[in-house]
């Protein structure tokens, strides 16, 4: 059995019916915009999201979900979906997971259309309810991964990254989203109560070892997982890299800034930046920050006690960093 079905299975009832409920929660009286969400839900990924949303609503409520759980993963699916459909079209990107992207196939007017409805639709369902605590998590959530991707940005153009700078980025442009999913899930059984940010904390950090193994896959010579070398071709500041130049002669820095600035199209050079960061420890160094963080979140498991759904959001932790791809 594949380890992402080993982890659904405990909540496997709850998954099937949750698509039912996301097909509903997007539905319109508008047929293009039925057949668009349609070619969304049938082209699926592996749907962790939800998933983190029902495993920890029922291991922090002794195996009970509730409607509002339901709601909750449909809002952060609704407006996660929306701020990726956006993303196509920022990015002029014609693929998603495999597949032709909205944008790809029913041009950009319409994706950006889509993404705004999407997003409508997800804020709807929370305000319809009443779920504004569901809603503000979700919400803080959107607000903080566009101020990591504009940071990003901001610092990519510099190339003036700390560690420091770095862990803000990918705290907000990566880890934000698991972490509210993780709160959501405890919010919607147990509300207003310490183990929202508790679960939030948990998801946080398990984020954080996920954005990790994400830039180690930029180092990897196997054929799976991203090409090797785009991160660097992009200009985009790692962990790896950024240890590399924080522990390097003045003569390796400028060499290493300039490599990454100027020559970042010529894969010869690439190649030699992604020699000298491996022989200067700059994998070993990820590698052990990352484990740190997965380590820290499985001791907040820990203090749970034993249950199916605690056994499978550990699989889960170990899965962001063992999985090849």
């Amino acid at each position: 059995m594949k380890i992402t079905e080993q982890i659904k299975q405990p909540i496997a009832y709850e998954m099937e019916l949750f698509e039912q409920k996301f097909l509903l929660s997007m539905s319109s009286k508008v047929a293009l915009l039925n057949r668009i969400t349609h070619y969304i839900v049938n082209r699926k990924g592996k749907q962790m999201r939800p998933m983190f949303v029902f495993l920890v609503a029922k291991m922090v409520a002794n195996g009970q979900v509730s409607e509002r759980t339901y709601r909750g993963a449909s809002v952060i699916e609704l407006i996660h979906t929306a701020t990726l459909v956006h993303d196509d079209v920022v990015d002029d990107s014609n693929r998603r997971r495999g597949f032709f992207s909205i944008n790809a196939l029913w041009k950009n007017k319409i994706a950006v259309l889509i993404g705004d409805y999407l997003l409508s639709k997800g804020l709807l369902l929370s305000i319809d309810n009443n779920d504004f605590d569901l809603l503000k998590i979700i919400s803080v959530s959107v607000k903080e991964m566009s101020e990591g991707e504009l940071l990003q940005i901001e610092k990519a153009r510099q190339l003036d990254i700390t560690e420091t700078i770095y862990y803000d980025i990918i705290r907000q442009k990566t880890a934000t989203l698991i972490a509210a999913c993780c709160s959501l899930g405890a919010a919607s059984v147990k509300p207003n109560t310490s183990e929202v940010e508790t679960m939030r904390k948990f998801g946080e950090l398990i984020g954080m070892a996920f954005q990790i193994k994400d830039d180690l896959f930029d180092y990897g010579d196997e054929a799976i997982g991203k090409p090797t070398g785009i991160d660097i071709k992009e200009q985009k500041m790692t962990l790896p890299l950024i240890y590399a130049l924080n522990n390097c002669s003045k003569k390796e820095k400028y060499w290493l800034i300039n490599s990454i600035k100027n020559h970042n199209k010529d894969k010869k050079r690439v190649k030699e930046v992604i020699a000298f960061v491996k022989q200067n420890n700059g994998l070993d160094y990820a590698i052990t920050k990352m484990k740190s963080f997965q380590e820290e979140a499985l001791q907040i498991l820990s203090t749970y006690p034993r249950s199916e759904y605690r056994d499978a959001l550990e699989l889960m932790v170990n899965y962001v960093i063992d999985r090849k791809k």
